[in-house]
Parts: structure tokens; C-alpha cells; sequence
């Protein structure tokens, strides 16, 4: 029997401990389905495990770890999306290893940071798949092979390939709770990837924290997700919530969202009380890509929750993705704006189902100055941004970054968190780790005490509720103001239907003449897929932009590129990367005029450098690939939704020619808390 309302969840400490209480509670109740398409046109093929299957092969395939590793040595995840990663995770937990969640080589340009990865993690063993076995043993041979000083090669285990019966006569480790559990890899698009120190306890709290934000604590709920599970988001929002609350989660695989975004809302529909999250683009490539034949059929009235964790999470597409789909009965309360990032496991705060959006309108000029002042959402100069509502378990503060006061309601300053969810610190980076996951408070008796992780992200409280402006690393600051560099990208994209929706990039760079101590602000833009350069008024685009900025922002860009669709360079959240963009600019990837290719497949994705560096086409997406891909190559989709056309043309300038390569300068004075990259922001 599959009830739909489970036991009221234990107090266990690790993940491990819920696995073993839901097989003795509940053991034939669903724990994980992942749905498979086959197919272009497939409706799904359906394949599960209950608790009681689960906890076996979790336990099998502990045991099998077991023999490979000694407890607290590191396992590499390189599976594809699919039961294998979530038995492949839970059985390193078991075992007394630490999970390190990371995705197959395969595609082309990924392949230095997955390098950097494993090189930082060192891990004893590699957990994959025998579908992706032989890449996966080239590639690790290879990294031995390249190490150069006697490295012991890594061990690879087939979770598909170990037998029941490897759990027989095994016991369990139980992991202290202080103990790390997994490396959680922040992107690495502006430095070497750095590993989050994850423990058992982190993991807990915070699964326990979003399902009290969401209302999963007091009801049955089901977990439906197509974010890649080495994604911090997907890991914890499809594996551990419903771990923890013993509820039943449905995967699917990134590539299947990207070729048929259908399939998400069906399954969000056939399943009741349904909570699931995406990245803000996802839900315009639903509004864009959904047809009217497709809609007929979903019923949407029994969704609970979709929460929105990007940056920024724009007011409009809620409003839109409501209106696409309201006739299908989705309730105009389940868009729950939320905010959040690696270093604390990933929930921070959240906008509550079944309230209305917070919606903020807020003085530009104020905004610039660090005052988050109201203004009229008709105002044109007007900033709308959403609430992304308030945290649970756990403080959050706003401080000013350099002098660390704490700041009153309405000022913008530094996002501080303090919670049981905070990591203990970055694997290996003990002074970093002293920087950004221990800072203090200036005046203790204004903020609680203790240690304080720095999120690198400013924000301001109105309200009662968080308000993301933005993050601290890409901050422009051009003659005393501040501007902040989504703001500019989003009127740059509504001032001409050219403009590639949420692809574009806004920086600032060195001054033209040397020894200028000022800034000039560039914007990188992709064109939308269907037309070529070749067909465009690209003097008719750039005036259009640069009038819009200047208008609304009182700035004179410097020079405007717009690119091929797939040029500006993504995160594995499927966020724009400035930095990487801004590096490319610098060192004249951008040449004036003429097609420029990608690389690899036409129409492919340059991504930073993370998890989905490479790219591929909608056409050749594979799942053996797709969880390193798909976050990113649907954002692309999603700009352009009715439209498959593949891109052509070039690279065209509206200002001054590109810079050569002079040097890239140096971050702000200690924005070393400014890095925290893999975050999900409001």
C-alpha cells in the first residue's frame, strides 16, 4: 500500500539513520521514482524503489564502499541523473565517507574544472553507472596517469552492478552528526573550485528548514524535481528533504525538462501537494514553450509550492508563468521566491505557499546610495524586486561589509547568515574558511554573537521580508554610484526585441587611458535565435540599448557587443557568469565583426567554468550528459522558446573597439566572502 500520509518524522541525526526509520515504518510506501522518456513523444517510463528496496541497496552498496575506502575518505559521485546518484549518495553517507557530488565527463569543455574537482577532493573511490563506466575509467585513468607523484588510482564502483547480497551480514556505520558528509563544489566560474564542508547535522537542519518554510513539516507532500542532483539545490530539495520527511520524490532528467518542459508540469500535476523548484528561466521557457494542445490536459489546482531560486527572481515572470497557466487551476500563491547558497547547505529564506508575492518598488537613485526607499511601480526609474520572505532555524542579518555594523531595516548592505545549516568551512582553506564563515559583528549588543558566515550577496529588510539587490563581487561603481548589474541587463533586454532575454552580461572594466582610475561599464548581449547578424540593424539595437540605460540609469555605456546565441558564458544554475564574460571581453574573445563559432555543436553553450562547461545542443542532448548540461542549455532554450532555429552571424560592437588584454585587476579589499558562487538567489 502507498499512503499518502506518512508517520510524522523522527528526530534522527544523519540521513542514513531516516533511510533505516522509513524501511521499518513504512517499507513499502514510495521513496524515489524517476521518470524516464524514451522517447521524444513518451509519457514517461515510471521506475521505483520503496524504502525497503531503497535501504537495501543503500546498504549494499555501502558495503561495497566499504571494502574501497577507509572511513572519512572522499567518493566521487559520477552518475548520471537517475536512482543509481541518490543510492550512490546515501550509501557514501553510510558508510562513514564523505560524498563528493559531481556529474560524467563526456562533454567538451567541462572537462578542467571536473579536473580541478577531483584534484582538490582526492577521492579514495568513484561511484558511476555501467552505462558511463569505460568514460568514466578513461578519464580517471587519466587524471592518475597526470598526477605525477604515485596518486593511488581511484576505485570505481557500478552502483547498477553490486549485488543485494552485499548487504548481508553488514552493519551500518553511524556517523558522528559534527562529521562531514559531502563536499558540496561551489561553480568555480571565477576561481578554482572550493569545496563546502557539508555534515551530517548541516543537512538535516536544512532539509528540516525548508520544509518548514514550504509547509511540508504538517502535511503530506510530494518533491518533484529536474534539477541536477549535484546541484546544491537538487541534492537537497530531491534527496534530502524527502529523506527526512520520508516523502516521496520524483526525478527526472535535466535533458527531459529541456526537450519537452511539459513533462515537469504534468508530473507536478498527477501528484498531490506537489513542491518543486527551478531557476527563475524556467519558468519564461515554460510560458514560451508550453502550447495550447499541450496545456488542455494538465491540471495544476493540487501544486503547493514553486519555488523560485535565481538571480534575480523577476516579479514579472511569476506574473506571467501565473497567467499562462491559471485556467489549469495553479493557484496564484504557489511562487515562493527564495534565496540561498552552498555555504549554507543552500536554504536561507523563503517567501511562504499560499501568500501573495511581496513585491517591492524601490527608489533607483536610493537604491544606488545603499537606501532601500519606496517609489511607485508606475515610475519608470522605479527597481521592482521580489521578496524572497523571511528564514527558519535560522538569523539573518544585513551589515555594512567594511566596517561589519549591523544595519537597520531599509539599508542595503551584506547578507549575514548564522544557523545550524552553515558549513563548517571550505575543504582544505583554512584562512578562507576564517574570512567568510567566521566573521563578527562590530557591536556585539546590536547582533546576536558568534561566528557568522559571510554570503558575499547584499540585500536589504523591508517589511520583515529579504530583499536581494545583488551581489558584492559585481557591483558597478562609475563616478561615486552604484549600480547594480542585473538592473542594467533588465532594461537592456526590454529596449529591443533583439536583445536575448536573461543572456546578456553587464561589467565594468579599466578606464581607456592608462593610469585612469575610473570605470568603464560594458554590455555583452546575445540576439535572439531567429535571425542572423547578418539580418539585423546592429547600429538600430545598440542605440536603442544604450538610450535605454542612459535614460533610466543616468549611464553611458561603453561599449555594447551583441554575440551569438550560446556565447555568453553560463554557471551550472544556468546563470549568467559576468565574471568569465568580463575575462573573455578583456582578452578580445570578442572580435569586431565576422562569425565567430563556440565550439562544438551549432547553437552549443559556452559555459564557465563548472559543471557545465561545454555545451550541446537541444537536438543532442543525451541523460548520459544532461545533468551536466541541461541546467544552462534550457536557460538558452528558454529565450527563445518558439523558436528552434540554429544561430548564425557574428560579433558585432556599438562602441569602441574591445580592449586587448590588459591586466584584470584585483576584487575590492576583502571580498574574499564575496565568492560564494553556487547560490540560489531571489
Amino acid at each position: 500500500m502507498d499512503s499518502r500520509r506518512p508517520p510524522l518524522a523522527p528526530a534522527c541525526r544523519t540521513l542514513p539513520q531516516y533511510v533505516r526509520h522509513w524501511a521499518e515504518t513504512a517499507p513499502d510506501r514510495r521513496a524515489f521514482t524517476f521518470v524516464e522518456y524514451p522517447a521524444p513523444h513518451s509519457r514517461g517510463v515510471h521506475r521505483t524503489l520503496t524504502w525497503r528496496r531503497l535501504d537495501l541497496r543503500v546498504r549494499a552498496l555501502a558495503a561495497r564502499l566499504a571494502e574501497q575506502a577507509e572511513p572519512g575518505a572522499r567518493v566521487a559521485l559520477l552518475c548520471p541523473q537517475g536512482t543509481e546518484y541518490v543510492t550512490g549518495f546515501l550509501a557514501a553517507l553510510t558508510a562513514g565517507l564523505v560524498a563528493v557530488p559531481l556529474y560524467p565527463p563526456g562533454l567538451p569543455g567541462h572537462t578542467d574544472r571536473l579536473s580541478g574537482v577531483l584534484a582538490d577532493a582526492r577521492p579514495a573511490a568513484v561511484v558511476t553507472t555501467s552505462r558511463v563506466r569505460e568514460e568514466v575509467r578513461d578519464f580517471c585513468g587519466r587524471e592518475v596517469g597526470d598526477d605525477g607523484g604515485g596518486a593511488s588510482p581511484m576505485r570505481i564502483v557500478c552502483a547498477d552492478e553490486v549485488p543485494d547480497d552485499d548487504a548481508r551480514d553488514w552493519r551500518p556505520v553511524d556517523p558522528d552528526a559534527g562529521a562531514t558528509a559531502y563536499l558540496q563544489y561551489t561553480s568555480g566560474s571565477t576561481r578554482a573550485p572550493a569545496g563546502v564542508e557539508i555534515t551530517h547535522a548541516n543537512v538535516v537542519a536544512n532539509a528540516r528548514q525548508a520544509l518548514t518554510a514550504y509547509g511540508a513539516d504538517a502535511h503530506p507532500v510530494t518533491c518533484v524535481g529536474w534539477l541536477p542532483l549535484y546541484h546544491d539545490m537538487g541534492l537537497v530539495l530531491s534527496v534530502a528533504a524527502p529523506v527526512v520527511r520520508g516523502a516521496l520524490s520524483v526525478l527526472m532528467d535535466p535533458a527531459a525538462f529541456l526537450n519537452e518542459p511539459v513533462r515537469w508540469l504534468r508530473l507536478l500535476g498527477t501528484h498531490p501537494r506537489a513542491i518543486s523548484a527551478a531557476p527563475n528561466f524556467a519558468y519564461d521557457y515554460c510560458v514560451g514553450a508550453v502550447t495550447d494542445g499541450q496545456k488542455a490536459d494538465l491540471r495544476l489546482d493540487g501544486v503547493t509550492a514553486l519555488i523560485n531560486g535565481s538571480e534575480p527572481v523577476r516579479p514579472g515572470t511569476a506574473d506571467r508563468f501565473h497567467a499562462a497557466f491559471a485556467d489549469r487551476g495553479l493557484p496564484a500563491t504557489a511562487h515562493c521566491p527564495s534565496y540561498g547558497l552552498a555555504e549554507a547547505t543552500v536554504f536561507v529564506s523563503a517567501a511562504r505557499p499560499g501568500e501573495p508575492l511581496a513585491r517591492f518598488a524601490l527608489d533607483r537613485d536610493a537604491l544606488a546610495a545603499g537606501k532601500a526607499l519606496p517609489a511607485r511601480p508606475d515610475d519608470p526609474r522605479a527597481v521592482l524586486l521580489a521578496g524572497c520572505g523571511t528564514p527558519a532555524g535560522q538569523r539573518v542579518r544585513i551589515a555594512d561589509p567594511v566596517t561589519r555594523a549591523a544595519l537597520s531595516e531599509g539599508e542595503v548592505g551584506e547578507i549575514w547568515v548564522q544557523g545550524p545549516n552553515v558549513g563548517r568551512g571550505y575543504w582544505g582553506r583554512r584562512e578562507e574558511s576564517g574570512r567568510v564563515f567566521g566573521a563578527e559583528f562590530a557591536d556585539a549588543t546590536k547582533a546576536p554573537g558568534g561566528r557568522w558566515l559571510r554570503t558575499g550577496d547584499l540585500g536589504a529588510v523591508l517589511e520583515g521580508q529579504l530583499i536581494v539587490t545583488g551581489r558584492l563581487k559585481d557591483l558597478v561603481i562609475v563616478d561615486g554610484r552604484n549600480h547594480y548589474p542585473q538592473d542594467l541587463e533588465a532594461t537592456a533586454q526590454e529596449a529591443h526585441p533583439a536583445v536575448r532575454r536573461d543572456r546578456l552580461a553587464a561589467f565594468a572594466v579599466p578606464g581607456a587611458v592608462p593610469g585612469d582610475a575610473g570605470e568603464r561599464v560594458v554590455l555583452v548581449a546575445e540576439h535572439v535565435r531567429t535571425v542572423s547578424l547578418a539580418e539585423l540593424d546592429v547600429r538600430a539595437v545598440v542605440r536603442a540599448v544604450r538610450g535605454a540605460v542612459s535614460s533610466r540609469h543616468g549611464l553611458r555605456l561603453a561599449d555594447v557587443v551583441l554575440v551569438p546565441p550560446g556565447t555568453v558564458a553560463r554557471t551550472s544554475s544556468g546563470k549568467v557568469s559576468r565574471a568569465l564574460t568580463r575575462a573573455r571581453y578583456l582578452e578580445g574573445e570578442y572580435p569586431q565583426g565576422g562569425y565567430r563559432k563556440t565550439g562544438g555543436t551549432a547553437g552549443a553553450d559556452v559555459i564557465a567554468g563548472d559543471a557545465n562547461a561545454g555545451g550541446t545542443s537541444a537536438a543532442g542532448a543525451t541523460s548520459a550528459t544532461s545533468a551536466t548540461s541541461a541546467t544552462s542549455a534550457t536557460s538558452a532554450k528558454a529565450s527563445d522558446a518558439k523558436t528552434g532555429a540554429a544561430p548564425r552571424g557574428g560579433v558585432a560592437h556599438g562602441g569602441t573597439p574591445p580592449l586587448g588584454t590588459p591586466p584584470l585587476g584585483t576584487p575590492p579589499a576583502d571580498t574574499a566572502a564575496a565568492s560564494a558562487t553556487s547560490r540560489a538567489v531571489g
